[in-house]
């Protein structure tokens, strides 16, 4: 059994992934005075006598390393996983502070597509593998490269997002997108490799900006699409897909368990998408329903 839980933490991003190995990942954070002591708690708890951890920046970002200096020092973070760059902020706050000092330090691993790592997709006999791989970015992509440029200097980041995916064995598949923009992905759909997946995170905190391209989302053929919280105005809401919108689910946590995925939501009241009810016990917040994996197209 694996555990996927993504934090309602405003207009921000904060995930991690108890995996079914010896691993447990983060993916971005966004902490604040409100919600910094319970999440850290959570995730203390949550990766209590796991043997690798792993913190994973989609971008440079306040939204998705913000508090990181909280986080550090609550949990000193050994394996930073960030798209190589030097962005540049018109103010130094102390979270990107920590993140350029993480960034550059000798804890850094700098993803890119199809990067390889002991343990988080290379297997050995003493753990297994995570089940993370990097699908984005090309490093040598025209369109990242102009991205990177403008990370570099200080007029954009969102482009420069990693696409992360995680695959539990013989199970649920998950894809996260950061805040990839509409546009970028259009310009790149030939060049990322893109298979199905069962729970998609919509880029750019499912607003209009970051729309996944019919494209995309006809070779990721998703089960659920999960909408962030961006306000509900500038929300694209993904007519004939299921979707579970944060905004009013709360926290939502997945319960991976063989061909099955358990939601649960924070929001009792939260009516959400057509899943099975298969009568589980409220362990994780409210149980919302579940779902069995498909493992190929349905046509």
């Amino acid at each position: 059994m694996s555990i996927i839980k993504s934090f309602a933490v405003g207009a921000g991003d904060m995930f991690y992934i108890r995996h079914n190995s010896d691993n447990f990942t983060i993916i971005d954070c966004d902490l604040s005075a409100d919600n910094a002591d319970r999440i850290i708690t959570e995730l203390k708890n949550a990766s209590a006598g796991v043997g690798i951890s792993r913190f994973i920046c989609t971008h440079p970002d306040e939204d998705h390393f913000g508090g990181l200096h909280l986080l550090d020092d609550a949990m000193p973070i050994w394996n930073f996983y960030v798209v190589k760059n030097q962005a540049i902020k018109d103010e130094d706050t102390t979270s990107f502070t920590r993140y350029c000092a993480l960034r550059d330090s000798s804890k850094a691993f700098y993803i890119h597509k199809d990067c390889s790592r002991k343990w988080m997709n290379l297997g050995d006999e003493t753990r297994d593998s995570s089940g993370i791989s990097i699908l984005w970015p090309d490093l040598q992509n025209p369109y990242f490269k102009q991205a990177l440029a403008a990370c570099d200097a200080g007029e954009s980041y969102n482009n420069t997002s990693a696409v992360v995916r995680y695959q539990a064995a013989g199970g649920a598949s998950v894809m996260w997108l950061g805040d990839l923009e509409t546009q970028f992905m259009e310009d790149i759909t030939d060049s990322i490799d893109l298979q199905k997946t069962t729970i998609v995170f919509a880029a750019h905190h499912g607003r209009w900006s970051g729309k996944i391209p019919d494209a995309w989302l006809e070779r990721l053929d998703p089960q659920i699409i999960v909408i962030g919280e961006a306000p509900s105005r500038h929300l694209h809401y993904y007519t004939g897909y299921q979707t579970i919108t944060q905004n009013r689910a709360g926290d939502i946590t997945m319960e991976c368990v063989d061909d099955k995925v358990h939601f649960y939501v924070s929001n009792g009241s939260y009516l959400g998408p057509t899943l099975d009810n298969l009568q589980r016990p409220h362990v994780h917040d409210y149980y919302l329903g579940s779902l069995t994996v498909e493992t190929r197209f349905t046509l």
